[in-house]
């Protein structure tokens, strides 16, 4: 179920704090936040930003795309790391014995 419109979107108090400290500073670092559920403002837009992803900190800047969404659709949590050679080798064998009955 959707956030209803007129409460507006939800950004965590301190990361408004931090990205307003950030914006008048000249040399900008990327802002470090575990808050993956904040939603992506228009003021986010240009910053750079470090997301938690429970292992290690995805740097992230924002474009205007991406306003509207939340921070965490852009740090992804689980990485796939393909299938092992062993199951390509298995169904490669399993599918020339198929060939090989129907001549």
């Amino acid at each position: 179920m959707a956030r209803a419109i007129w409460k507006g979107p939800f950004v965590e108090e301190s990361l408004i704090k931090k990205v307003d400290k950030e914006k008048n500073n000249p040399n900008k670092k990327p802002i470090k936040t575990w808050s993956r559920k904040s939603t992506i403002i228009p003021d986010f837009v240009g910053m750079s930003f470090l997301i938690y992803n429970g292992k290690k900190f995805i740097p992230i800047t924002v474009s205007e795309d991406m306003v509207g969404h939340k921070l965490g659709e852009f740090a992804p949590t689980r990485q796939f790391f393909g299938h092992t050679p062993a199951d390509k080798k298995a169904k490669a064998e399993e599918g020339t014995a198929k060939k090989d009955d129907k001549k």
